[in-house]
């Protein structure tokens, strides 16, 4: 009797394995393997959160129309061009299911967010890799690779892990050489720790052209990645597309009130940033007077090389910092077996990791 066989192409997807989070025999872990927001969630999104305990037999707005009123509110952008999602993933994932399929091609670039290849792949597109310079995203490359079955081209800016970016006028010269149906995904995840002058989100370019989508989470800086909690702005008949696809109730009821609480607290939202733009120099003080090289500097986490003399391999700085009870995140997977990523987190943890590596270093 023949079993019931996934569609082609299903088995043949890579699982997406999130950064590690345990270690046996160990009382304190440090995990700075995911990126996830040192500071925490605002008290005030707490509050909200815990607020919607009384109505949990409810369903939950469907339209998620107060938070994409907060998020516009913020932003100053149109509400109607605002679609919420389970985490921005699934949104990444709805523009998949929208404009590509069998025959299409999804362009990313090397060290791109796993998910784009992997969406691509779920709707029997074939994924288009493109290869960065600097492991830095590069416009040329992208546009050599077009081909008349291109649909998506999807651009982390900045990119995790490699912790680069591409200045504003490099977006829109990619923006301006596309063609009209190829839809460029600007993927922003990590836009509110930008301080570069010559950066920008996206936000304009989706709100100048019909073919931009520009995503956001709730995740990084917000700090409420365990509430799955995203959205995108873009031309309203892509959004309309994208709610035709989307679950009916694809955000809960907490996470929206939560959501809409985090996004109008921008003081919290300076201060997690403040945080960060202070571990991030320090950090990156220490880890080059070690010897390391780190390229990026936009995000919440760096990207050290290990160069493997005397031993001083990624791998074995991983070992050695997850005996201290330590967890970064190795980048194997994205096509850096030589990196870390390391998160930037909280005061105490930051000084224990920077004395580890420094004990690995010199050791």
């Amino acid at each position: 009797m023949a079993l019931p066989q996934p569609k082609p192409g299903v088995m043949d997807i890579t699982l997406y394995v999130g950064g590690k989070s345990r270690l046996s025999g160990v009382s304190r872990v440090i995990k700075l393997s995911s990126n996830e927001a040192a500071l925490g969630p605002s008290p005030k999104a707490v509050a909200a959160y815990r607020g919607a305990d009384a109505a949990l037999h409810r369903y939950p707005p469907g339209d998620a129309a107060d938070l994409r009123a907060a998020i516009a509110e913020v932003h100053k952008l149109d509400p109607e061009r605002i679609i919420c999602g389970s985490g921005s993933d699934e949104i990444l994932g709805l523009l998949c299911r929208a404009y590509a399929g069998p025959g299409d091609e999804v362009i990313h670039t090397a060290h791109g967010f796993l998910m784009y290849g992997i969406y691509a792949r779920s709707v029997g597109a074939t994924p288009v890799v493109v290869p960065e310079r600097n492991i830095t995203a590069d416009v040329s490359a992208i546009l050599a690779a077009v081909t008349p079955r291109t649909r998506l081209v999807f651009l982390a800016n900045p990119n995790n892990p490699t912790g680069t970016y591409l200045p504003k006028a490099a977006v829109e010269s990619l923006r301006a050489a596309l063609r009209e149906d190829i839809v460029l995904v600007l993927d922003a995840a990590y836009a509110e720790f930008m301080d570069a002058p010559d950066y920008d989100t996206g936000l304009s370019l989706a709100e100048s052209t019909p073919n931009t989508v520009v995503t956001h989470t709730f995740s990084k800086i917000y700090g409420l990645g365990a509430l799955r909690l995203g959205w995108g702005y873009g031309a309203k008949a892509i959004i309309d597309a994208l709610e035709r696809l989307r679950s009916p109730f694809n955000v809960s009821a907490p996470a929206q009130a939560a959501g809409v609480a985090a996004v109008r607290d921008q003081e919290h939202v300076t201060k997690a940033k403040a945080h960060n733009s202070k571990w991030m120099k320090i950090t990156l003080q220490r880890l080059r007077g070690l010897g390391l090289t780190v390229t990026g500097d936009s995000g919440n986490f760096v990207l050290p090389m290990f160069d493997g003399k005397k031993g001083k391999t990624a791998a074995a700085a991983d070992a050695f910092l997850q005996s201290k009870g330590i967890i970064a995140r190795r980048v194997d997977n994205y096509g850096l077996p030589n990196h870390l990523r390391i998160t930037i987190g909280a005061d105490d943890e930051m000084e224990l990791l920077l004395a580890a590596l420094d004990e690995f270093m010199t050791s």
